[in-house]
């Protein structure tokens, strides 16, 4: 699969072309278009995953094809390319679209120290080929040095490398808060490591244009 965006920052669609025959995985609900004679198979719907999202299969014809996704608010699209090394850790929701190589785990053993038994608002990403990534508003790259470190609240985190030192705590023990959806807590990042960030927060972005 290969990627070509355009529009952004603020309204970024990406074309995924498509080699003859090969299958991709995406949210229905971002397709805009695609090719005559893509074949398009709605999967049900895993428990590991949001249930707002309907996973797809899209898979070419003989002569290729394009398939164009799009998030439903306004923002970038960005390409993580995976050499079947270095996993990331991904806020669910955020994934537009990836390669059929690519896997996905919300219950990645090494979650279990910030999430416990539950599922929290990640899923680990591994596997070799690309992962097309949407953020609510522009997208941040923070390149964190060795000793570096920063907080970001989660609903503004978009995707991080598995790498990364992480914690998270409380902002107040007198808030509600939710490891489904990391409402009233903060990350803690520290490098080595990439933290991918946005710059609006989804459901304040839903409220203020509803």
């Amino acid at each position: 699969m290969q990627v070509r965006t355009r529009h952004t920052p603020a309204y970024g669609v990406a074309r995924l072309l498509l080699a003859p025959g090969e299958a991709i995985q995406a949210d229905y609900d971002a397709l805009l278009s695609a090719s005559y004679g893509v074949a398009i198979d709605v999967r049900p719907r895993g428990g590991g995953r949001s249930k707002r999202v309907q996973p797809t299969l899209f898979t070419a014809p003989p002569e290729g094809g394009w398939v164009d996704v799009a998030p439903s608010l306004p923002g970038e699209v960005y390409t993580l390319e995976l050499e079947g090394i270095t996993g990331w850790c991904v806020t669910r929701g955020s994934t537009l679209a990836a390669s059929s190589t690519i896997q996905f785990d919300a219950n990645w053993a090494p979650f279990r120290p910030m999430f416990g038994a539950e599922q929290g608002f990640l899923d680990h990403v591994s596997g070799q080929g690309s992962v097309v990534l949407s953020s609510c508003g522009a997208l941040d790259v923070v390149n964190l040095e060795p000793g570096a470190a920063i907080t970001v609240t989660p609903a503004c985190v978009v995707a991080y490398t598995e790498g990364t030192q992480t914690r998270l705590r409380a902002i107040s023990q007198s808030m509600p808060q939710s490891m489904r959806t990391g409402e009233g807590l903060l990350l803690d990042f520290a490098g080595p490591g990439q933290v991918l960030t946005q710059t609006r927060k989804p459901q304040a972005m839903i409220a203020a244009l509803s």
